[in-house]
């Protein structure tokens, strides 16, 4: 039976994939006759990604995950020092974006290019990073990790699961999940 840390390493990963997947369906469709619904749900979205990803996700690998298995399997110290790297400018490049949407809604279409082209970089870059995790780091912290390393990191990992993933919703943050469920198309919404 695998451990609950790589369950839940994988399924908010499966989450984050899913949000970026739709993101860029979105984009490719465009605002189309729904400008407000548009950019609010492409909002909604990238707020989610700095929320939970940048803000509980990553930390939980970076500062828990990582330096137990740099310990256990130090040859794997390059790609730790890349992924630490991804997650410490993740939340700066999520912000960019961000700041690319802005300028797309409120100068027009004379911005569109740049976010395009911004959130197609930043989905390839972040899809890459959650394969590298699950293919390069995972199978081999099943093998090396202690069954007391997996207690403790069952206990952090379950105490903060990303709401998309499994996790106890927060009434703080129904709102934004409605919104994102009901606008986006599938994987991720309901929407058209």
């Amino acid at each position: 039976m695998p451990h609950l840390t790589l369950q839940i390493i994988r399924d908010e990963h499966a989450a984050l994939a899913a949000v970026l997947r739709s993101l860029l369906m979105l984009v490719e469709r465009g605002p189309q006759d729904e400008p407000e619904r548009f950019f609010d749900v492409l909002r909604a979205m990238l707020f989610y990604i700095d929320e939970f990803p940048e803000k509980l996700h990553h930390p939980k690998e970076t500062e828990l995950l990582f330096p137990k298995l740099e310990r256990a399997a130090p040859e794997l110290r390059p790609v730790i020092a890349r992924l630490d790297l991804d997650h410490h400018n993740g939340e700066g490049r999520v912000r960019s974006l961000q700041h690319l949407l802005l300028g797309w809604e409120l100068l027009g279409d004379t911005r569109r290019a740049a976010f395009v082209e911004a959130a197609n970089n930043y989905v390839s870059f972040y899809l890459d990073h959650m394969r590298t995790e699950e293919a390069e780091l995972l199978p081999v912290a099943e093998r090396v990790l202690t069954q007391a390393d997996w207690d403790e990191l069952d206990a952090e990992f379950q105490a903060t699961r990303d709401p998309l993933a499994g996790g106890a919703r927060e009434p703080s943050y129904d709102r934004l999940f409605t919104r994102i469920v009901m606008t986006a198309p599938s994987p991720i919404g309901v929407g058209p």
